[in-house]
């Protein structure tokens, strides 16, 4: 029997363009909007670490260095902060660089998340890696690549994250089908990209968290862009699905789709309250609204 292998690294696709932010991302990449004052990517590579990732791959496009330089020293800055009595601030900003090493490639065309997860496949090499959405974010104790980790080591199948939804949002997701064979944990028979109300499977939706084998990458090699031009992710999960198998676990913990309006706000809110330097005037606020 082949030993376990070790998930020691993380893709993260980071190439969109943002669109749904503008005018604020013309400039700015989404992935760098702030929850409260901490970068919305940030967070994520925090659940990454904390997960015993060690290595971060980030897929990038045009005008998303500031993603790789926000994961660099910045000497001077932490310099001057220590000259200006603020310790505090510059162990904050030291502890950004003990998250995990940090690489990146770009995307030369926005040809979709298969196509992202497939430009990272030199870095990522022959073994098992977790492939984390930029703009989703997940609050959970333990961090949700944890727990997804957990079930790939117990089961030694793919993993995708799955999230209930109403019967009206599964026309926005990839949904899934199959058994359960242990809490929150399925033996996946379909996988449908945004498929019809009638036609959904189930309405457990794959949302931005996955483990993924290494041999994703030659059903994504073969796997022919859909009339938008993109290669689908969950295409090719589909058809390695039915001859290597594939697990779904539906995680515990708060999701938020940073990646639009509603969703940032929700994770601001969420995540303020439970920061103690923000919490009490954030619950006042909130009260005074709600009873104006």
């Amino acid at each position: 029997m082949a030993s376990k292998q070790r998930i020691r690294k993380a893709v993260i696709p980071a190439a969109g363009l943002g669109t749904r932010f503008l005018p604020a991302t013309k400039a700015i990449p989404k992935e760098m909007l702030p929850i409260i004052d901490v970068p919305t990517v940030q967070l994520i590579v925090k659940e990454a670490s904390d997960s015993g990732i060690e290595e971060v791959i980030f897929v990038t496009g045009r005008g998303k260095s500031s993603i790789i330089d926000h994961f660099d020293m910045h000497t001077d800055l932490v310099r001057k902060l220590r000259e200006t009595g603020k310790e505090d601030l510059a162990l904050v900003v030291e502890e950004i660089n003990d998250l995990a090493r940090v690489t990146s490639v770009r995307q030369q065309e926005p040809k979709g998340l298969g196509h992202a997860v497939l430009c990272a496949k030199h870095l990522v090499g022959d073994e098992p890696f977790m492939v984390l959405l930029g703009d989703d974010l997940v609050n959970a104790s333990p961090p949700c690549t944890q727990q997804m980790i957990d079930v790939f080591e117990k089961h030694q199948k793919s993993v995708v994250a799955l999230q209930r939804v109403g019967s009206d949002e599964v026309t926005d997701f990839g949904i899934c089908g199959g058994q359960t064979i242990a809490d929150r944990v399925y033996e996946l028979d379909s996988m449908v990209e945004k498929p019809s109300e009638e036609d959904a499977p189930s309405n457990l939706a794959i949302v931005g968290r996955y483990v993924l084998k290494p041999e994703i990458f030659e059903y994504l090699e073969a796997t022919e862009p859909d009339d938008q031009g993109e290669i689908q992710l969950t295409d090719a999960m589909a058809r390695m699905m039915k001859v290597d198998g594939f697990t779904g676990y539906e995680f515990s913990g708060k999701r938020f789709d940073a990646g639009d309006k509603f969703g940032f706000l929700q994770a601001n809110i969420s995540y303020g309250l439970k920061r103690r330097d923000i919490a009490p005037r954030l619950k006042a606020y909130l009260r005074d609204i709600l009873n104006n």
